[in-house]
């Protein structure tokens, strides 16, 4: 049986202190590397060239997932990666990567996370995967289609912050799917939230992907920002009401259950003062989002 093609696909913008790091994980990986990169001001397009990336200028528009679909869409790949800049394929997931590509379609219909799926692969962390996903079609509604064929994957993600991963806080696994059959998974692009649209089963990686997006605090506060502007921006195409009881509960109610979540019931206790300030400024997105979309809906 003939190798399948991998594909590796980023959008991009200003990630000179990201890129190269990226692209060294996979490079041993990728037959294809794309880069779709929102005019940067840095060297993040020089860089991507010297790993063979075909680089493409692309002018932002509302949603930085746009730029995503127009990088997925230039590959040519079997398969695509598509991956962020602060993201990191770890010697272990790419082995995994590079054998689920190339193993047969009865061997990937074993990741597919059912009731009655007879898993040969143990891991530990398969009921959290089983959340996750359970959490994901709560809000999205069931994820591919019952086509029997997998051609997507759930990557769990473990997100590093302030210099070391957070284990706790209902931040693990923080699965996305990244790994797809080209042709068969898209991004609908509507807003910061969603999931990929598939055509056809979705099954999961077990090996992580680690995130390196928040180094500092100062970057995490710039990332914070830009989050927050976009879930106004959902607000606002929601039409969500500004009167005095929406206020209370976006600035009070829901951080504060938040809060209490994230830090208590999911034990973001234990990552100790890191895990403090990710859960306190996870709930304080609301107030700020809320008190931006009114700030706008007043003026």
């Amino acid at each position: 049986m003939a190798k399948n093609k991998l594909s590796v696909v980023l959008a991009t913008k200003n990630e000179e202190g990201n890129i190269d790091a990226c692209l060294e994980s996979i490079k041993n990986i990728a037959d294809e590397i794309v880069v779709y990169d929102e005019y940067s001001e840095d060297k993040t397009r020089e860089i991507a060239k010297r790993y063979g990336a075909r680089v493409f200028k692309y002018k932002h528009k509302k949603n930085f997932h746009e730029t995503k679909q127009h990088a997925i869409d230039k590959a040519t790949g079997d398969w695509i990666l598509q991956l962020d800049a602060d993201e990191r394929v770890s010697p272990a997931l790419a082995r995994e990567i590079m054998e689920i590509i190339n193993s047969s379609d009865e061997k990937r219909s074993e990741r597919v996370l059912t009731t009655d799926s007879p898993f040969i692969f143990q891991n530990p962390d398969i009921n959290l995967f089983r959340q996750h996903q359970k959490l994901i079609e709560e809000r999205e509604g069931h994820l591919g289609k019952p086509t029997g064929e997998v051609v997507a994957f759930f990557v769990p993600r473990r997100n590093f912050f302030l210099g070391k991963p957070l284990i706790h806080g209902g931040v693990y696994p923080d699965g996305v799917i990244r790994l797809i059959r080209r042709g068969k998974a898209r991004l609908p692009s509507i807003n910061v939230h969603e999931v990929m649209e598939v055509d056809g089963e979705v099954g999961w990686l077990f090996n992580d992907l680690e995130h390196h997006d928040s180094p500092t605090f100062n970057r995490y506060l710039k990332r914070w920002n830009r989050y927050t502007d976009l879930i106004a921006k959902d607000f606002e195409t929601q039409h969500l009401s500004t009167n005095a009881l929406f206020l209370i509960h976006y600035s009070f109610t829901k951080p504060f259950f938040e809060f209490m979540k994230l830090y208590l019931r999911h034990k973001g206790i234990l990552d100790g003062f890191r895990g403090f300030v990710w859960s306190l400024f996870s709930a304080l997105r609301f107030p700020v989002s809320y008190f931006k979309y009114w700030q706008k809906k007043r003026v």
